[in-house]
């Protein structure tokens, strides 16, 4: 599954606040959207295509893997001074009836916004 779903009640990419945006690891058929996600370092840039035809350009700041039952929520969701992303996955192990044990969350914040090269 190559589809990303982003928390349509939050900010938008480049909006000031948190966007929350969500994708599988990977499928019964072999890798997802965010399969390479933990492979991410900090310092790297995310660019995120926004429906306006700009560029948000964030910056990772850290990659944490949280087990379910002790998700926080307030530090992951929680509101920011300055315009922030979340992409998140599952993490942790998996078992095959119960599925993956946590989720891992990637944490950046905008650098840039970047418009459209004129023709």
């Amino acid at each position: 599954d190559n589809l990303v779903g982003w928390y349509a009640e939050g900010p938008s990419p480049g909006q000031q606040g948190t966007a929350v945006a969500v994708g599988h690891l990977d499928t019964d058929s072999g890798p997802a959207v965010f399969a390479g996600l933990t492979e991410l370092r900090t310092g790297r840039r995310i660019e995120v295509r926004r429906a306006d035809g700009r560029t948000a350009v964030y910056t990772v700041d850290a990659i944490r893997t949280f087990e379910k039952d002790h998700f926080p929520n307030q530090e992951v969701y929680g509101p920011r001074k300055r315009p922030e992303l979340r992409l998140i996955t599952c993490g942790g192990n998996y078992d095959r009836r119960t599925g993956y044990s946590g989720n891992v969350v990637v944490f950046a914040h905008l650098v840039q916004i970047r418009t459209p090269a004129a023709r």
